[in-house]
């Protein structure tokens, strides 16, 4: 398995790219492979990430040498963000990017809970799994109900566009969303990853939406943005959580640095499109370069070796496939979970006085204010029926009604109705 610490680095400084380089072809949006763009996506989260720890690390370290290592490193990895992130065509329309989001959201979270070794991460994972299932779902019923454009055009049939838990079940009172944090030192380098690479890509998501919900062109459209901004906001926290707080600001540059890499070199062996596949390969060098920087830097100021940090050789590369069957699987157990505190429980274990519920009362007290129910109600009403791709009816019960949104599942003590029925 491929081995970066292994690779002679070239210097840093010949990462610095001139304008027509980190000017990109964009990919057509009418022709790009569904999982071309959400590589693209993911990838930009990364090197989001990457540069806001750096601009972190930066403002809480009191040595200019140090920082000024970490400013030659920021800006090569600002210009990979740019050169990532304007791959974008000009005519992909806003709603049109947050469904290539939201897919990225369902197939990354999928294989990384399938290649989880951690129980307690994996469950994480599973959980906001059935949240961003629903989003996607919510977006497609409002890209179809304002531009009369089907999301399976987006998405192929790469994955399936149905209710998960609903949205409106989604908001969770703060102190809830807080999970326990893994211990580092112990952890199999696959739960350092992907900690680091779940939480990198929800945080693009939840600033994604957080700066562009506003720009809209209806109010359902900007009043769904918001809602569903306020759920990435509890993804965020909720996976931010996991990651160790005890590694220090060098151990933690280091596995950024790790991660980056093994994801260049993961999407590099998948890529079908030559020219971002060259992309992926040039940004691989790059952090080849930023990583053993790292590892110098962390052996000059701590005295430590790569070594007690990561491993060398890549685990199990990431790659995008087929996780409909997975999805459908984890949908029909754990549709009715919900957080307590650092566990998860079934809704109706909760007792009455749960802050879960005392949240629901107080934003969602007026169902007809909700977005994410709204959108669903008006698609019914003017085209008879909600939008969804399925390959077999939702493998929930209480999910399978297209004309009439459920808004009691996974979020009141009462069974739901449907559910009842079913099982007599």
């Amino acid at each position: 398995m491929f081995n970066p610490f292994e690779q002679k680095p070239t210097p840093v400084s010949e990462g610095i790219m001139d304008w027509k380089t980190v000017y990109p072809k964009p990919y057509s949006k009418h022709d790009v492979d569904p999982y071309t763009k959400i590589r693209v996506i993911l990838m930009n989260g990364i090197e989001v990430e990457s540069a806001i720890f750096s601009h972190q690390f930066h403002r809480n370290c009191n040595d200019n040498d140090l920082r000024r290592e970490l400013a030659m490193t920021r800006r090569i990895e600002q210009l990979q963000q740019k050169h990532i992130n304007w791959l974008k065509p000009i005519d992909e329309t806003q709603i049109e990017t947050t469904i290539g989001y939201e897919h990225v959201a369902v197939d990354l979270t999928a294989w990384l809970a399938q290649n989880e070794p951690d129980p307690y991460v994996k469950q994480t994972l599973d959980f906001a799994l059935l949240e961003d299932f629903d989003h996607l779902y919510r977006y497609s019923n409002l890209l179809n109900l304002d531009k009369n454009i089907p999301s399976q055009k987006l998405v192929k049939s790469y994955v399936e566009i149905t209710p998960g838990r609903p949205t409106i079940a989604e908001h969770r009172h703060p102190q809830d969303t807080v999970r326990r944090f893994v211990d580092f030192k112990k952890a199999d380098i696959r739960t350092k990853l992907n900690t680091l690479i779940i939480t990198a890509g929800e945080q693009q998501t939840m600033n994604f939406y957080m700066n562009i919900g506003n720009t809209y062109n209806n109010d359902l459209g900007r009043q769904l943005y918001q809602e569903i901004a306020m759920i990435e906001e509890e993804h965020v926290s909720q996976y931010g959580s996991l990651i160790d707080p005890n590694s220090t600001w060098l151990e933690n540059l280091l596995l950024h640095e790790y991660t980056e890499c093994y994801l260049y070199y993961s999407f590099y062996q998948d890529e079908l499109d030559p020219h971002i596949k060259s992309i992926w390969e040039m940004h691989l060098n790059q952090e080849i370069a930023h990583l053993h920087k790292a590892a110098e830097l962390l052996g000059k100021y701590e005295n430590k070796q790569w070594e007690e940090v990561v491993t060398g050789a890549f685990p199990k590369l990431l790659q995008f496939h087929d996780t409909r069957d997975y999805v459908r699987k984890v949908l029909g157990e754990q549709i009715e979970l919900t957080a307590d505190k650092e566990e998860l429980k079934d809704v109706h274990a909760l007792p009455a006085n749960h802050t879960f519920f005392s949240y629901q009362n107080k934003i969602n007290h007026d169902i007809d204010s909700v977005a994410s129910h709204i959108v669903i109600e008006q698609h019914q009403k003017m085209k008879g029926e909600d939008y969804r791709t399925e390959v077999k009816p939702n493998p929930v019960e209480g999910l399978t009604n297209r004309t009439c949104d459920n808004i009691s599942i996974a979020r009141t003590r009462q069974k739901v109705i449907t559910r009842e029925l079913s099982q007599v």
